[in-house]
């Protein structure tokens, strides 16, 4: 059994972490790093509740330390977590600046640590039907693929995620999953766009990007998110030279989380629209639906619980972040620029 001592018990932690690892079998959510003792102890009674950082990095008996805290917190924390001989995971986005990241992935390899980042979204059910349907060659050579992550949210929130700062807004919020989700299908483009922006009224960070990443092949990925769409409800939108994948919807375990429910259980992970392949026929598009993969967010934290015990690969490496972090920079350039950067 491995304990897991987790920092931050805000969204992150309460909606995802914290149910995820309790869920997971061979991890124990032995503490909580809060100043909100009562409400930690009204969700996870059981678990000792500690007043600060150093108190899990000092705890002899953590061997995993999750940190769900604010993005620009993200690089410090990990750095001690690492020099008190802690395996690690952070949530996304990695770091704020590509250097941090870049130092991290080198101490955890002095220190023979495991450093993973919770990129769960590889894990979302839609990805992994589309990422069975390309390896099985069902869509063919892929010339377009269009990744849309949209929500109705026209009111600003008061939270550090929407107020301007280093690592607020969507580009550091949602880019990092589009982006980690492109590089596992395709790899390095050639090229980077993004037009990068605020539209909600009031002094909010930015809440809509568009991202174009062109490959060497001719192929073109389509990254796109916004607070402002109230309709269209679209996923992904792949084309290749066989067919077409389109779904539509997110992917079900964040709302399931967010309801209460118990990580894995009786029709986890089902999606609550079936995605569609289209092939054309003759001269006539035939359109059926695709047996859906269930999403497995707990596979993430198994994997990383098998990592440790040295049992498996890290399901999400710190260089593999590294590459979404100097993506997610030359994002901020290109939009700043208002120009293609070349790689």
């Amino acid at each position: 059994m491995l304990n897991v001592a987790l920092i931050g018990f805000g969204y992150a932690g309460q909606t995802f972490h914290a149910p995820l690892i309790a869920a997971t079998p061979g991890l124990h959510l032995a503490a909580i790093v809060s100043s909100n003792a009562d409400k930690v102890k009204s969700q996870w009674p059981e678990t000792r509740v500690l007043p600060d950082v150093q108190a899990a990095f000092d705890a002899a008996d953590i061997d995993l330390v999750v940190i769900a805290t604010p993005n620009d917190t993200h690089a410090d924390l990990a750095r001690r977590a690492l020099a008190a001989g802690k395996h690690v995971v952070v949530d996304k986005p990695f770091t704020v600046d590509l250097a941090d990241a870049e130092d991290l992935a080198a101490l955890s390899v002095r220190g023979d640590r495991i450093l993973s980042i919770f990129h769960n979204r590889r894990w979302d059910g839609d990805f992994l039907t589309l990422r069975r349907l390309i390896a099985a060659g069902e869509l063919g050579r892929i010339t377009q693929f269009e990744s849309h992550f949209d929500r109705f949210r026209p009111v600003l929130r008061n939270r550090w995620r929407e107020k301007p700062g280093p690592g607020a807004g969507l580009w550091y919020d949602l880019g990092p999953h589009v982006l980690d989700q492109a590089l596992c299908l395709f790899g390095q483009p050639a090229s980077l766009y993004t037009d990068i922006g605020t539209q909600r009224r009031g002094d909010g960070a930015p809440d809509y990007f568009h991202a174009l990443l062109r490959y060497p092949d001719g192929r073109r990925v389509i990254l796109h998110a916004s607070m402002l769409i109230a309709a269209s409800g679209l996923r992904f939108a792949v084309h290749g030279d066989k067919a077409s994948f389109i779904s539509h919807g997110l992917d079900s375990q964040e709302d399931a989380l967010k309801a209460g429910q118990i990580p894995g259980g009786s029709g986890w992970g089902q999606p609550a629209m079936v995605p569609m392949l289209t092939r054309w026929e003759g001269d006539q598009p035939k359109t059926e639906p695709v047996a859906p993969v269930p999403g497995d967010y707990l596979a993430y934290f198994a994997q990383v619980r098998d990592a440790i015990r040295g049992m498996a690969p890290n399901p999400v490496t710190a260089d593999e972040a590294v590459q979404v972090m100097r993506l997610i920079e030359i994002g901020c350039r290109s939009a700043d620029e208002k120009k293609e950067i070349i790689l």
